[in-house]
């Protein structure tokens, strides 16, 4: 069963294009992680400053082995300090919280 993370980030109105940036420096990163199916960053289409990234998963197990790995300390890193230099300006972010769910009814249309 798919287990479906989302990550809701606020950002400052005029920091949504350097989150995008920053999501972008990393692209594919976490592709190879095992049980990890599918990842899309949402920007919203309105007055609206948190985005969300969401992620799936073959199950819990999948998304905390993940979490726990390097690749995920490396991924959060920012391209400066992936780059051994020193660290761009701090996070993008203002606030975030991470939700979890699994689907419950759709269709493939």
């Amino acid at each position: 069963m798919t287990l479906i993370k989302i990550n809701a980030i606020t950002v400052p109105a005029d920091s949504g294009d350097e989150l995008a940036r920053r999501f972008a420096a990393r692209a594919g990163a976490v592709d190879d992680q095992d049980g990890f199916e599918g990842f899309e960053l949402l920007k919203p289409t309105d007055d609206r400053t948190t985005w969300l990234v969401v992620t799936r998963w073959r199950d819990e197990a999948a998304f905390k082995a993940w979490v726990t790995s390097p690749a995920f300390a490396h991924g959060h890193r920012s391209a400066a300090e992936r780059d051994g230099e020193t660290a761009s300006p701090g996070p993008v972010g203002i606030h975030s919280e991470v939700w979890s769910y699994e689907i419950a009814g759709g269709s493939d249309g």
